[in-house]
């Protein structure tokens, strides 16, 4: 559980990188200076209301810590309370924002587009700007490949921000052609592409239909991350642009060995299919995929993850504490294992360093 347990006698390195904390829109209202005269009519004349998430919905209890919230609002909405609480407290020398506003909820392409725009430039304004220690991330209108290349080429070499922002759910499965100009764009800027967990496609979860409990969509995170990557591999994403760094965030990594195992399997025997990849997928995965350690599978045997981290590679695996929410990571309780110094500074700060080009 989150901030229990013991370290396995390993000590923290100081400056870590987080990569993935949580800033979140205050309201809708906090994102009318950022939209265009047109876009800010049509939220006043449409009565647009706030976009709340059901995986971290404002008033349930548990979505974030109590001492983690503001007087009022929502928790992640205090520059002040994150300096002191996921910086300081936590002994971050830099963080990534994944910002989890939903503009691709907008059935108008335009609208989700102008939203995209407004995040950025609200993450900049009120974040990345007042604090250099946050790397924003570029908010995408995914579904509308023209103008996510349009924001991406908009942001493009702002030091301000660290990668594109990606959901494991799209409409379609994430390597089918129509988001490739989003990865030519990264490619070709060399930019990496922080897949993160959740959104919002309106298609179920599951292959059986709509689930029942929030048990079962926060258990098919991992499931929605897997689907995703498989596409970028099959569909030949990652054999078409070989440089692609991508950032699998929140989805875990216990799964990814055996996972791997039964890619390579079926590539074996079907890769007639695909003649296009090139290479088993393992390659693609330890070539160009990286993991967030948040949520860290943590095994009743303390071998069997050390087992999963060493095929996976201490090279693969990124720290995130997931602030603010409620089953966040504290740096010095997330690893059940003894650590060497080694592994920790690449899993602290070196992997990030070294994907997100950093300094």
């Amino acid at each position: 559980m989150p901030g229990s347990g013991q370290a396995g006698g390993s000590r923290v390195p100081a400056g870590g990188i987080d990569c993935d904390i949580h800033p979140a829109v205050p309201s809708i209202k906090a994102l009318l200076p950022y939209l265009s005269d047109h876009w800010r009519d049509m939220v006043e004349q449409r009565g647009v209301h706030e976009l709340d998430s059901v995986a971290y919905p404002n008033n349930a209890p548990l979505t974030a810590r109590p001492d983690w919230r503001p007087a009022s609002g929502k928790a992640g909405t205090s520059l002040e309370m994150l300096r002191t609480q996921a910086l300081d407290g936590f002994g971050t020398s830099l963080a990534i924002c994944n910002c989890l506003y939903g503009v691709q909820l907008f059935f108008s392409e335009d609208m989700a587009a102008g939203f995209a725009r407004a995040v950025n430039d609200w993450q900049v304004e009120e974040w990345a700007r007042p604090e250099p220690r946050l790397k924003a991330s570029i908010s995408l209108p995914c579904e509308d490949p023209e103008a996510a290349v349009a924001e991406i080429e908009r942001r493009a070499g702002d030091k301000h921000f660290a990668q594109i922002f990606l959901t494991a759910r799209t409409s379609e499965p994430l390597g089918r052609k129509r988001y490739w100009p989003i990865f030519e764009a990264a490619a070709r800027h060399g930019i990496p592409i922080g897949i993160h967990s959740g959104g919002a496609n309106g298609v179920p979860l599951t292959p059986g239909g709509w689930h029942s409990f929030y048990i079962e969509d926060h258990f098919g995170n991992a499931v929605a991350m897997q689907t995703a990557l498989a596409s970028l591999v099959f569909e030949g994403v990652l054999e078409r642009w070989p440089d692609l760094k991508i950032v699998a965030v929140e989805a875990g990594f216990g799964w990814v060995p055996t996972w791997t195992w039964r890619m390579d399997r079926q590539w074996a025997r079907f890769r007639d299919e695909v003649p296009h990849v090139a290479h088993p997928p393992s390659t693609y995965i330890k070539r160009n995929i990286w993991f967030s350690t948040q949520p860290i599978e943590e095994t009743d045997r303390r071998r069997d993850l050390r087992d999963t981290l060493d095929w996976v590679g201490y090279d693969r695996i990124v720290f995130a504490t997931d602030y603010p929410h409620w089953d966040f990571d504290d740096p010095r309780y997330a690893f059940k294992v003894a650590l060497t110094d080694d592994q920790q500074r690449r899993i602290f700060t070196g992997n990030a360093r070294a994907v997100y080009g950093l300094a």
